[in-house]
Protein backbone atom coordinates (compact mmCIF):
# COMPACT_ATOMS: atom_id res chain seq x y z
CA UNK A 1 0.00 0.00 0.00
CA UNK A 2 1.38 3.33 -0.97
CA UNK A 3 0.18 6.72 -0.02
CA UNK A 4 0.32 10.01 -1.98
CA UNK A 5 -1.19 13.33 -2.45
CA UNK A 6 -4.18 14.17 -4.42
CA UNK A 7 -3.89 17.24 -5.07
CA UNK A 8 -0.13 20.02 -4.70
CA UNK A 9 -0.31 21.88 -1.14
CA UNK A 10 1.55 24.91 -0.53
CA UNK A 11 2.49 27.12 2.61
CA UNK A 12 4.95 29.82 2.84
CA UNK A 13 6.57 30.64 6.23
CA UNK A 14 9.25 33.60 7.85
CA UNK A 15 11.91 32.96 9.87
CA UNK A 16 13.89 36.02 10.91
CA UNK A 17 12.75 37.95 7.97
CA UNK A 18 13.73 34.83 5.60
CA UNK A 19 11.06 33.27 3.34
CA UNK A 20 10.14 29.75 3.04
CA UNK A 21 8.10 28.54 0.66
CA UNK A 22 6.72 25.28 0.55
CA UNK A 23 5.36 23.40 -2.47
CA UNK A 24 4.09 19.58 -2.04
CA UNK A 25 3.57 17.69 -5.58
CA UNK A 26 2.24 14.07 -6.56
CA UNK A 27 4.77 13.18 -9.20
CA UNK A 28 5.40 9.99 -11.67
CA UNK A 29 9.25 9.96 -11.48
CA UNK A 30 12.54 12.23 -11.51
CA UNK A 31 11.84 13.46 -14.79
CA UNK A 32 8.56 15.67 -14.05
CA UNK A 33 9.65 16.54 -10.21
CA UNK A 34 12.86 18.24 -11.95
CA UNK A 35 10.83 20.00 -14.56
CA UNK A 36 8.86 21.63 -11.25
CA UNK A 37 11.93 22.09 -9.68
CA UNK A 38 13.53 24.53 -12.90
CA UNK A 39 9.91 25.76 -13.28
CA UNK A 40 10.21 27.09 -9.22
CA UNK A 41 13.61 28.25 -10.29
CA UNK A 42 11.92 30.05 -13.30
CA UNK A 43 9.04 31.56 -10.71
CA UNK A 44 11.36 32.93 -8.39
CA UNK A 45 14.76 34.07 -10.19
CA UNK A 46 15.89 36.09 -6.74
CA UNK A 47 15.60 33.36 -4.67
CA UNK A 48 18.45 32.36 -3.05
CA UNK A 49 18.13 28.31 -2.88
CA UNK A 50 15.73 26.02 -3.83
CA UNK A 51 16.41 22.90 -2.23
CA UNK A 52 13.86 19.46 -2.94
CA UNK A 53 13.28 15.80 -2.07
CA UNK A 54 11.97 13.38 -4.01
CA UNK A 55 10.28 9.99 -2.88
CA UNK A 56 9.70 7.67 -6.16
CA UNK A 57 11.09 4.40 -5.50
CA UNK A 58 14.13 4.09 -7.50
CA UNK A 59 14.26 7.40 -8.48
CA UNK A 60 14.16 9.17 -5.11
CA UNK A 61 17.08 11.66 -4.78
CA UNK A 62 17.11 15.31 -3.01
CA UNK A 63 19.43 18.45 -3.67
CA UNK A 64 20.26 20.97 -1.16
CA UNK A 65 20.73 23.80 -3.93
CA UNK A 66 23.79 25.27 -1.91
CA UNK A 67 22.52 25.38 1.85
CA UNK A 68 24.91 23.45 3.97
CA UNK A 69 25.25 19.72 3.59
CA UNK A 70 21.86 18.07 5.38
CA UNK A 71 19.80 21.30 6.73
CA UNK A 72 17.62 21.38 3.98
CA UNK A 73 16.82 18.22 1.74
CA UNK A 74 17.28 15.89 4.47
CA UNK A 75 14.27 18.32 6.97
CA UNK A 76 12.16 17.54 3.72
CA UNK A 77 13.02 14.06 3.03
CA UNK A 78 12.17 13.37 6.50
CA UNK A 79 8.71 14.73 6.61
CA UNK A 80 7.29 13.42 3.59
CA UNK A 81 9.07 9.44 4.63
CA UNK A 82 7.83 10.71 7.93
CA UNK A 83 3.86 10.43 6.50
CA UNK A 84 4.73 7.25 4.45
CA UNK A 85 4.26 9.36 1.30
CA UNK A 86 5.67 7.68 -2.01
CA UNK A 87 5.43 9.69 -5.77
CA UNK A 88 5.97 12.93 -4.09
CA UNK A 89 8.27 15.61 -4.67
CA UNK A 90 8.97 18.16 -1.89
CA UNK A 91 10.00 21.56 -2.74
CA UNK A 92 10.82 24.87 -0.64
CA UNK A 93 11.95 27.72 -2.26
CA UNK A 94 13.92 30.05 0.29
CA UNK A 95 14.42 33.69 0.16
CA UNK A 96 17.42 34.88 2.41
CA UNK A 97 16.19 37.76 5.13
CA UNK A 98 19.76 38.96 6.08
CA UNK A 99 19.98 37.19 9.43
CA UNK A 100 21.95 34.12 9.40
CA UNK A 101 20.10 30.99 11.25
CA UNK A 102 22.99 28.56 11.91
CA UNK A 103 22.66 24.96 11.05
CA UNK A 104 19.82 23.76 13.58
CA UNK A 105 17.38 26.90 12.42
CA UNK A 106 17.89 25.92 8.87
CA UNK A 107 16.84 22.57 9.80
CA UNK A 108 13.61 23.61 11.78
CA UNK A 109 12.71 26.10 9.56
CA UNK A 110 12.86 23.83 6.36
CA UNK A 111 11.04 20.83 8.41
CA UNK A 112 8.40 23.44 9.40
CA UNK A 113 7.62 24.37 5.93
CA UNK A 114 7.48 21.50 4.34
CA UNK A 115 4.84 20.32 7.67
CA UNK A 116 3.07 22.97 7.31
CA UNK A 117 2.27 22.27 4.01
CA UNK A 118 1.01 19.11 4.74
CA UNK A 119 -1.71 20.10 6.91
CA UNK A 120 -3.42 21.18 4.12
CA UNK A 121 -2.41 17.46 2.04
CA UNK A 122 -5.23 15.27 0.74
CA UNK A 123 -4.07 11.94 1.20
CA UNK A 124 -4.48 9.27 -1.16
CA UNK A 125 -4.01 5.44 -0.46
CA UNK A 126 -3.67 3.28 -3.45
CA UNK A 127 -3.09 -0.93 -3.19
CA UNK A 128 -0.45 -2.75 -5.25
CA UNK A 129 -2.34 -5.07 -7.99
CA UNK A 130 -1.70 -8.14 -9.46
CA UNK A 131 -3.25 -8.88 -13.05
CA UNK A 132 -3.56 -12.64 -13.87
CA UNK A 133 -5.38 -15.31 -15.78
CA UNK A 134 -6.67 -18.36 -14.57
CA UNK A 135 -8.48 -21.30 -16.63
CA UNK A 136 -11.55 -23.03 -14.72
CA UNK A 137 -14.34 -25.22 -15.51
CA UNK A 138 -17.21 -23.73 -16.80
CA UNK A 139 -19.52 -24.90 -14.24
CA UNK A 140 -17.68 -22.55 -11.41
CA UNK A 141 -17.58 -19.32 -13.43
CA UNK A 142 -20.81 -17.71 -11.59
CA UNK A 143 -19.08 -19.10 -8.03
CA UNK A 144 -15.90 -17.43 -8.57
CA UNK A 145 -16.66 -14.00 -10.12
CA UNK A 146 -18.80 -13.62 -7.01
CA UNK A 147 -16.07 -14.55 -4.77
CA UNK A 148 -13.66 -12.52 -6.17
CA UNK A 149 -15.88 -9.35 -6.21
CA UNK A 150 -16.75 -10.08 -2.69
CA UNK A 151 -12.82 -9.75 -1.89
CA UNK A 152 -12.46 -6.33 -3.78
CA UNK A 153 -11.20 -7.69 -6.68
CA UNK A 154 -11.95 -7.03 -9.75
CA UNK A 155 -13.07 -9.39 -13.36
CA UNK A 156 -11.10 -7.63 -16.49
CA UNK A 157 -12.66 -10.02 -18.64
CA UNK A 158 -13.09 -13.09 -19.70
CA UNK A 159 -13.03 -15.99 -22.81
CA UNK A 160 -13.70 -19.40 -23.00
CA UNK A 161 -12.20 -22.57 -24.67
CA UNK A 162 -14.12 -25.60 -25.83
CA UNK A 163 -13.49 -26.63 -22.36
CA UNK A 164 -13.24 -24.09 -20.00
CA UNK A 165 -13.68 -20.51 -18.83
CA UNK A 166 -10.68 -17.95 -18.81
CA UNK A 167 -10.93 -15.24 -16.14
CA UNK A 168 -8.77 -12.00 -16.33
CA UNK A 169 -8.42 -11.01 -12.49
CA UNK A 170 -7.13 -8.15 -10.45
CA UNK A 171 -6.13 -9.21 -7.08
CA UNK A 172 -4.59 -7.24 -4.63
CA UNK A 173 -0.62 -7.97 -4.42
CA UNK A 174 -0.09 -8.91 -0.78
CA UNK A 175 -4.03 -11.01 -0.77
CA UNK A 176 -3.17 -12.75 -4.52
CA UNK A 177 -1.22 -16.15 -3.14
CA UNK A 178 -4.21 -16.73 -0.64
CA UNK A 179 -7.00 -16.03 -2.82
CA UNK A 180 -5.78 -17.94 -5.63
CA UNK A 181 -5.64 -20.97 -3.19
CA UNK A 182 -8.56 -20.48 -2.34
CA UNK A 183 -10.40 -20.21 -5.67
CA UNK A 184 -8.21 -23.41 -6.55
CA UNK A 185 -10.20 -24.79 -3.36
CA UNK A 186 -13.71 -23.98 -4.99
CA UNK A 187 -13.06 -25.21 -7.91
CA UNK A 188 -11.80 -28.79 -6.22
CA UNK A 189 -8.52 -28.35 -7.27
CA UNK A 190 -9.00 -27.74 -11.11
CA UNK A 191 -7.75 -24.04 -11.85
CA UNK A 192 -4.57 -23.20 -13.74
CA UNK A 193 -2.80 -20.07 -13.77
CA UNK A 194 -2.42 -19.34 -17.33
CA UNK A 195 -0.81 -15.80 -17.11
CA UNK A 196 0.56 -13.73 -14.27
Amino acid sequence: MTTSLATAVSAEIIIKKSRFIAHIHPVSGRAEALALVDGYWKQHPEARHVCWALLAGGESGMNDDGEPSGTAAKPIMNVLQHKHLEGVLGVVVRYFGGIKLGAGGLTRAYTDAIATALLDAEYITSVAQNNIEIALPFADEGRIRRFVAQNEGLVLGVHYSNIEAYLQLQLATDKTTALLEEINNLCAGQVRLTSS
